[in-house]
């Protein structure tokens, strides 16, 4: 293990640390500039080592000035290592051998695609192995500071991108629970699923750093860019890092995940599951159960387990994407078969609709209007993307995992479960004061069968008795879907 005690980051964190032995400290990550902002400092102050983890890392914006990032830290002697899933590469093979050529950079690919230009036929022939993923998030420097959420490297994620965005949240932690982190990268790190980059992928040539900084040099270049760039740096983060006043909670912290073997497994082993961990360190709601999930696909157990909260008495809320914000139709069909048993055993539940904003986890959080992607309306389509949960507003779970199959039996995921009344009471605030305009209110009409969604604006209620925002060719594309036997992939 590197020692890093000594690094900028440890020296800086030393004192808070030690007020604090076997605690963690929590900062949400909220507003996407400041998501952004946390990875670009934690890269620059990084010292000895750089871990990062990633289901998708685009060549965009804010991908190509982390990977720029990533290169400098690696031209001051950081140990940076990339683990990156496969599923979203291709394209970028050029670009992972160049970094992957640098002595101090390592990329490994996970689960990887035999075919690079066809991978067509990795579905038709090794379909089993290819249809598992590694959906897992996490970036670390020097063993000292951690980000952990829902988010993927590209812009949708970090509000670059004005065209569409993704409502999201990381939480950056220091203290304790950063070596639970570190285990977990170095477990799926060394996994028999991560392959070094340069047994899958053809070498990099000499022209590799050349066309790495020509690339870096056009994102600089761009106004678009430029104008990000100023965005991130007048958020509130960036000043609270300049200053070292970055505000965390101190708490109890604990990261769980699946195992890696979960990748390779034809069966439905659970010890290899995250979901048995998750519902053991979230514990037995007695009061309230606050879900987000922007896919959320609960089959028939999960059904019957919210269900029987909702019958004795405990009130559970779910927030997911309307039909008119999610950006797959194959998922909202999933859950759709489940709507209205929820409803008739009391589950409440909310769809968000397209371009609003995500409730924070922070009690007393002042969300920049006019960002792109902080939930300001500036985007053309926004989606929820967060995946948080908040047990009796005194517990709360951030992370990958969404409550559907996919991610309890098909893909890798992580979290953090943090105690933290602030937090979970927070986020179940939030929901409060803002569902009721941000997301439309699902309800059983009096027949027992039909469903309103139920608007509520500054002029009063809006009811609907379809999908509110859809179009009639896409709510039957959704009914077609529902009738599939896919359920066991979304």
């Amino acid at each position: 293990m590197t020692q890093t005690a000594d690094t900028r980051l440890g020296q800086a964190l030393r004192q808070r640390v030690a007020a604090h032995p076997q605690q963690s400290g929590i900062h949400p990550l909220q507003i996407a500039p400041e998501a952004f902002a946390a990875r670009i400092a934690l890269a620059r102050l990084a010292q000895r080592t750089l871990d990062m983890q990633y289901y998708i890392w685009h060549s965009d914006t804010t991908g190509q000035l982390l990977w720029e990032a990533a290169w400098e830290a690696a031209e001051r002697g950081v140990r940076v290592r990339m683990l990156i899933d496969d599923a979203n590469t291709k394209g970028l093979d050029p670009i992972l051998a160049a970094l992957d050529a640098h002595p101090n950079i390592e990329v490994r690919l996970y689960n990887p695609f035999a075919n690079r230009g066809a991978r067509l036929g990795d579905f038709a022939f090794d379909f089993t192995r290819v249809n598992h993923r590694m959906h897992n998030k996490s970036f670390t420097a020097d063993n000292q500071a951690a980000i952990v959420g829902g988010r993927n490297i590209g812009d949708e994620y970090f509000g670059a991108n004005t065209q569409v965005g993704f409502q999201d949240l990381d939480v950056l932690a220091i203290g304790a629970v950063v070596q639970e982190v570190s285990n977990e990268f170095d477990l799926f790190w060394n996994s028999p699923s991560a392959y070094p980059a340069a047994s899958v992928i053809p070498p990099s040539n000499a022209g590799g750093p050349a066309m790495l900084r020509e690339g870096w040099q056009k994102v600089h270049q761009s106004e678009e860019a430029q104008r990000y760039v100023d965005v991130v740096q007048k958020t509130a983060l960036v000043s609270q890092l300049s200053q070292d006043r970055v505000p965390f909670e101190w708490t109890t912290a604990h990261v769980i995940n699946d195992d890696p073997a979960k990748t390779l497994s034809t069966s439905d082993r659970t010890e290899f599951q995250l979901l048995p961990h998750l519902e053991q360190s979230m514990g037995r709601p007695e009061r309230q159960l606050d879900l987000v999930s922007p896919y959320f696909v609960p089959g028939k157990e999960g059904s019957e387990g919210l269900m029987a909260l909702a019958k004795r008495g405990v009130k559970v809320r779910v927030l997911t994407n309307s039909l008119s914000a999610t950006d797959v139709s194959p998922v909202h069909a999933g859950y759709t078969r489940y709507r209205k048993d929820l409803l008739k055993a009391g589950v409440v539940l909310y769809e968000l609709k397209p371009g609003a904003a995500l409730p924070s986890v922070k009690d007393n959080d002042d969300v920049p209007r006019g960002l792109p992607g902080s939930g300001s309306g500036t985007t053309k389509a926004a989606a929820l993307h967060a995946k948080t949960f908040s047990k009796d507003r005194n517990r709360v779970f951030v992370g990958s995992f969404n409550l559907d199959p996919r991610s309890a039996r098909l893909n890798t995921e992580m979290g953090m479960v943090i105690d933290s009344p602030v937090l979970a009471n927070g986020l179940s605030t939030k929901l409060d004061g803002l569902l009721p305009s941000e997301a439309y209110e699902v309800r059983l009409l009096p027949d027992g069968d039909s469903l309103e969604w139920i608007e509520r604006g500054p002029q009063g209620e809006t009811r609907y008795t379809t999908e509110p925002g859809s179009t009639a060719m896409r709510r039957g594309w959704v009914d077609f879907l529902r009738i599939l036997p896919i359920e066991w992939m979304l």
